[in-house]
């Protein structure tokens, strides 16, 4: 091999090298750029989750006087419209210095008599400690059974003609599934520790002494219920045998009942009622974090308690 072919070679060897370390510091270089870029996306994202979080706590005052409202909108329970979400609301409302007034926009089934109960009575708190501030409850398309049992404790309730208003009973289902075992060939094995753990179990044949038992809660309850609604009401109910049936009326005829105070929108009950035509919207929004570990709880929930088969509600 001559001194050039020699001297050829070397260069060529060089230039390789050289081309491949250029190459592997470009792998680095995008390696150590996707690395910094994915930190700063993650480090964004975490600020947005955060400020979705706390956004719905952060309350400022509001200047000039105004409407206070808070929506109950949905199915009253701890994992949907909470009474925690509903005060919190409320209280705000209450304390801002503007308020001259506050509406709770109904617009729900019903759902646990607890979650109602509490509702119920932080309303009942509020207007004595605020005694100049009024509360009305406007009614949207449904308010019933436990919904209804919170509007009883407004000042004033407003409904539409064509809204739903009444159910005030109580309620608890479940199924049964011992056919369909029998019929699959399935035997159920519970074990328990004292006669009525395997409570109204839905594997097992009903017992007529745990379905008397549930009967007679479910009428306590309603009692409570109803109870509720004649203190709230007063006299302006004009009670019917069957007012606390379970059965509802149409807005236009909850008014002549005494269910309802008469025909009203959240607008119209602001401008007419509280002379307030500004509205200020003080429902507490819940973050993602929050309903992703209240649903994980819940669901926990119903896998270590049996009772959970069980809907007891005002519905």
């Amino acid at each position: 091999m001559s001194d050039s072919e020699k001297s050829g070679n070397w260069e060529r060897e060089v230039l390789e090298k050289v081309a491949l370390a250029a190459v592997k510091e470009q792998r680095s270089a995008r390696r150590w750029s996707i690395f910094f870029k994915t930190l700063g996306f993650g480090y964004i994202f975490i600020l947005l989750f955060l400020f979705m979080n706390w956004s719905g706590d952060n309350k400022l005052d509001i200047d000039g006087k105004h409407t206070a409202l808070v929506e109950l909108n949905g199915t009253i329970s701890s994992n949907e419209v909470s009474a925690d979400q509903i005060i919190s609301g409320l209280q705000d409302a209450f304390k801002d210095k503007g308020t001259q007034g506050v509406i709770l926009r109904i617009n729900s089934p019903g759902g646990s008599p607890v979650q109602a109960g509490q509702i119920y009575d932080e309303i009942k708190r509020l207007r004595v400690k605020y005694p100049t501030i009024p509360l009305y409850v406007v009614v949207d398309d449904l308010c019933a059974s436990g919904g209804y049992y919170v509007a009883a404790a407004a000042d004033k309730i407003y409904v539409d003609k064509a809204s739903l208003v009444g159910s005030i009973g109580v309620l608890m289902d479940g199924f049964g599934f011992t056919g369909t075992m029998g019929k699959l060939g399935v035997e159920r094995r519970l074990l328990t520790a004292g006669v009525n753990k395997g409570f109204l179990d839905p594997f097992s044949p009903v017992n007529p002494q745990q379905e008397a038992y549930a009967k007679v809660m479910l009428e306590q309850i309603h009692q409570q219920f109803i109870q509720a609604v004649r203190a709230g009401r007063g006299t302006r109910l004009h009670e019917t045998p069957d007012m606390f049936s379970g059965l509802i009326w149409s807005g236009e005829e909850s008014v002549r009942l005494g269910l309802a105070d008469g025909l009203g929108s959240t607008e119209s009950v602001a401008r007419d009622v509280i002379h307030a035509e500004k509205i200020v919207d003080y429902s507490p929004q819940e973050g993602f974090a929050d309903r992703f570990a209240k649903r994980f709880g819940v669901e926990l929930g119903k896998n270590i308690n049996p009772l959970a088969a069980l809907n007891t509600g005002l519905r």
